[in-house]
């Protein structure tokens, strides 16, 4: 059904809105990455090394749920698809405070609140998009940049609450606030209509000529193209989560700073992650989005190179340069690819496509951790996992181009 020229007039002004509204959800669920500091405390209520494998299900397990939902938020709209994840984030963060083993944590954290969290993060950013198809890039940077700076922000109110009130309470106090946040904020969203576009804007002409035709799940699995964009965000996803994962550790063992100062460091790390979202996403609306992923993996080389280097000299310094140019190129990918997927594969099936996309996100939170703890456990060393990082990294360029080739045939 068309859209009657007073209804584009309110939605124009609404989106805004609903951007403002997901950019607030997003931060909660993006608290997700402040789980080292709930961690470390929490292994030692279980008498237990490391519980990174809680924090490595909830990342593997998310396309399940970025795919189911994408096929009902493309259907029926994101609010209760988001309801219902913002149930299940804020019910797993609560009953983490219940845990008596890691059974417990990988039930409630990793699968509960890792299935919950990609409800919520697949319509925030894919449905925000749709009402923005003159800014997709700021957009995508903007949602995602919220998600990034998550982890500042909580971080610093966990420590507090844990040495206020200990680690079983503060997840039980965050999980019922998240809880409570995200169900009343996905009250507030509502579905794109199919067509929308804003009042006084005209798409380009090459956009217009189909360069992005709306391609089902179907259609876009069957384009190389789609192959050779996933191996991308696979290529720039396993390096992000390869030192995001562990940059406190990596602080401490390689530049033998203090515990303070690698907690610092991490702030730092994630808020370079948070800037390259914002900026490269409204950046690759004037770049596009290929040119502005080609320039992300060279910095990652560089970024990859120098915390190599750091390996060798124990350089602080160094160290510090080579998290934030790792930190820039992870979040040039996280704020460019919603994007880039919506751009290549049409809006009116995009929850679904970039659902499918973020398989290669969710391989990526496997690989990263895995290769850097494998390389460490067996040669005491950090460097070569630095190694095979910058060959990925190599891989991604390559694609770049072989991308280019394949999107002008």
């Amino acid at each position: 059904m068309a859209i009657s020229k007073e209804e584009r007039k309110i939605l124009t002004t609404k989106r805004w809105r609903i951007l403002a509204v997901s950019c607030l959800i997003n931060l909660c669920i993006g608290s997700m990455y402040a789980w080292s500091v709930l961690a470390a405390p929490m292994a030692e209520e279980l008498q237990v090394a490391s519980l990174a494998i809680v924090f490595s299900i909830a990342n593997a397990v998310g396309f399940i749920t970025m795919i189911i939902g994408g096929l009902l938020n493309d259907k029926y709209g994101p609010r209760w698809v988001m309801f219902t994840g913002g149930i299940m984030f804020g019910v797993g963060m609560f009953t983490c405070g219940f845990a008596h083993s890691v059974n417990n944590l990988i039930f409630s954290y990793g699968i509960l609140l890792g299935l919950g969290l990609s409800l919520v993060y697949g319509c925030t950013i894919s449905n925000t998009i749709k009402f923005f198809p003159d800014k997709r890039g700021l957009v995508g940077g903007m949602t995602t940049a919220f998600y990034g700076i998550s982890s500042v922000i909580f971080a610093p109110i966990a420590n507090i609450l844990n040495s206020t009130f200990g680690v079983r309470t503060s997840f039980k106090i965050l999980g019922a606030v998240f809880l409570v946040v995200i169900c009343a904020g996905s009250l507030y969203m509502e579905k794109c209509p199919a067509g929308f576009v804003p009042e006084g804007y005209v798409a380009p002409e090459s956009s217009a000529k189909g360069k992005s035709q709306d391609m089902t799940p179907k259609e876009m699995l069957s384009t190389p193209v789609f192959y050779v964009m996933l191996v991308m965000l696979t290529c720039g996803g396993v390096f992000g989560m390869m030192v995001i994962s562990t940059a406190r550790t990596l602080a401490t063992d390689m530049a033998g700073v203090s515990v303070a100062t690698a907690s610092l460091l991490v702030s730092v790390l994630c808020l370079f992650n948070t800037a390259g979202r914002l900026v490269a996403g409204s950046l690759s609306d004037k770049l596009g989005r290929i040119n502005t992923l080609t320039g992300a993996m060279v910095i990652a080389l560089a970024g990859l190179f120098t915390l190599y280097i750091t390996d060798v000299t124990g350089s602080a310094a160094l160290l510090i340069l080579g998290l934030i140019l790792v930190g820039i190129c992870f979040g040039t990918f996280m704020g460019v690819f919603p994007g880039f997927c919506t751009d290549q594969f049409g809006t009116r099936n995009n929850t679904v496509n970039y659902g499918i996309m973020w398989i290669g996100f969710s391989i990526a939170g496997l690989l990263g951790p895995t290769i850097l703890t494998k390389v460490h456990a067996s040669t005491g060393q950090y460097r070569m996992a630095f190694v095979i990082a910058m060959c990925i990294a190599v891989i991604g360029l390559v694609l770049s181009f072989v991308y280019r080739k394949l999107s002008k045939s």
